[in-house]
């Protein structure tokens, strides 16, 4: 067959006068990749799948990204060793849900009052040097590589009771990522860990009494809303922070081409999330039929904000990486508020 082959691409160029170079994807195997994202499958169809199926298709089968979901191969909390040991060749997560071994990683998903618009989140990557300190950081740690970070969505609280004042959280059992639990347990709040598919289930049985792990959009999104009809408009956050990474082993082997492609993916994800999210707080705050809006007044939820800075600090005293990362996010909200609207108005 070889020879056949070779005998007709010989005749044709022969006929034309030019020479016909054997397409690359007929030469080798194509590249296959497994990518388990933190988002269980309703999610998914937002948070990262477009850019997936995208990359899947511009590729042209040199290349194929499988996409697993929450809990699928490997539970959320063990997502870094395995993608280190290269049972996974790539995750989409926020660092402290996968328990990634850096300083840094507390900053990772919903980092106490640090951002207050999701457009803080690529900013501050991309303009305010927290890249370069990411970089720093996972190159640190041998066999995986962090790729890029974006934005999500707000934090706020669903609830099956209304929340209209900070007594009202106290001894409520709630979902929620590990460094927002940390500080959300000084206003008496339990946080619970459990499997993502759990969630649900676990408010209808009682084993929660909410959730803080996501805007309006979500709840619809994912069900929640079906099952706590009270939505929190405080929130303790104004944008998740999640990022992609790779098996460094896997990474080096791909060709530039397809690295590009693949930041261009990435790229197209985090556009893709800035406008789906911010679009769908505010439609969904207005026209949701499931969640009754309940706030705690602003001059009780100062006093969070205010213990909130105090958390930096303490987060600041763990490492002199983290020492920068704060003093990085008070300069830039200092600057915001110096800026004034719509970048920010009253405090930082």
């Amino acid at each position: 067959m070889t020879k056949r082959r070779d005998f007709l691409l010989g005749a044709a160029a022969a006929a034309t006068g030019t020479t016909l170079a054997a397409p690359y994807v007929k030469a080798q195997s194509p590249i296959k990749w497994r990518l388990q994202t933190y988002a269980g499958p309703a999610l998914a169809e937002h948070v990262i799948k477009p850019s997936i199926d995208s990359f899947n298709k511009v590729a042209q089968g040199q290349m194929e990204i499988e996409l697993y979901y929450a809990d699928q191969l490997v539970p959320t909390g063990e997502l870094f060793r395995a993608m280190q040991r290269g049972t996974i060749d790539a995750v989409q997560s926020d660092d402290d849900s996968i328990a990634a071994p850096v300083d840094v990683s507390v900053f990772g998903g919903y980092f106490p009052f640090a951002t207050r618009y999701s457009l803080d989140v690529p900013v501050l990557f991309n303009q305010w040097g927290l890249r370069e300190i990411w970089e720093e950081a996972y190159g640190e740690i041998d066999g995986v590589t962090w790729l890029s970070a974006g934005a999500w969505d707000p934090c706020h609280f669903n609830t099956k009771e209304p929340i209209r004042s900070l007594k009202d959280l106290e001894g409520k059992r709630v979902f929620t990522f590990p460094t927002a639990g940390r500080f959300l347990s000084r206003f008496g709040v339990v946080p619970v860990t459990l499997p993502w598919e759990d969630v649900q289930v676990a408010i209808q049985t009682g084993e929660l009494d909410g959730i803080a792990w996501s805007g309006i959009t979500e709840d619809y999104t994912v069900g929640w809303a079906d099952v706590t009809p009270y939505f929190l408009t405080n929130n303790i956050s104004g944008a998740w922070c999640g990022s992609y990474f790779a098996n460094t082993e896997r990474w080096e082997e791909l060709p530039d081409h397809l690295k590009e492609l693949f930041r261009l993916c990435m790229d197209s994800s985090h556009y893709y999330r800035q406008h789906w999210y911010w679009g769908g707080e505010a439609k969904l705050r207005v026209e949701g039929t499931k969640m009754e809006l309940t706030s705690i007044p602003d001059e009780e939820w100062d006093t969070v904000e205010t213990a909130a800075h105090e958390f930096w600090d303490e987060i600041a005293g763990e490492s002199e990486r983290n020492a920068r990362v704060v003093q990085i996010l008070k300069d830039y909200n200092a600057a915001m508020v110096k800026a004034g609207r719509p970048y920010r108005y009253g405090k930082a």
